[in-house]
């Protein structure tokens, strides 16, 4: 696990690290030093601690006029034991909703497994984002039917569509634009 890096070729535009509306403004990165892990397994420094033991996360770019921010993960998302969309919601969403930003793209493609538990934080992050959207990009198969057992996709649009596997090629504006405008079309049917 130690190889799988969060996606970096966007950071001469954004960084959350030297934007000051970030949660994660000012963090300092040793990419020497691996002492993150996730049962065990040592994850590369770039990815960034949420507040559970085994989900981190990047924020790859946001954009606070346009209300949109992009954020990939790793590991297990584990509502069942960790807790993880309260760690999620209130460490990471909240300061970004409080700044305008009401549309979100999750990247899952290194999101191992999902354990689910009750779908409130869902509902209530569905609810703050009033206009605009929650959508689950690459997320596995197994791991959406999980989501989709315990009735997340009722709040976070997935699958079909949102399976963008040359999203790695776009500008993020342009890769945004691409899921607005598939969420809008599902929102017109």
């Amino acid at each position: 696990m130690h190889e799988i890096e969060p996606y970096y070729r966007w950071l001469h535009l954004y960084n959350p690290a030297e934007d000051s509306l970030s949660p994660f403004y000012g963090k300092e990165y040793n990419h020497d030093l691996y002492s993150e892990n996730i049962y065990g397994y040592y994850i590369d420094p770039a990815w960034d601690f949420i507040g559970s033991e085994t989900l981190y996360i990047k924020v790859l770019y946001t954009d606070y006029d346009e209300g949109f921010a992009i954020m990939e993960f790793i590991g297990e998302w584990n509502d069942a034991i960790n807790n993880d969309i309260m760690h999620l919601k209130r460490n990471i969403i909240e300061n970004y909703a409080h700044h305008g930003v009401n549309k979100y793209i999750l990247i899952g493609e290194n999101i191992f497994n999902f354990h689910g538990s009750d779908d409130s934080y869902y509902e209530e992050w569905f609810e703050d984002v009033e206009d605009g959207w929650i959508a689950a990009v690459n997320f596995p198969e197994f791991v959406q039917e999980e989501l989709k057992n315990y009735n997340v996709d009722m709040y976070i649009n997935m699958g079909g569509s949102l399976q963008i596997d040359k999203w790695r090629t776009m500008a993020p504006n342009r890769f945004y634009i691409l899921v607005d405008q598939l969420i809008q079309r599902r929102l017109s049917i």
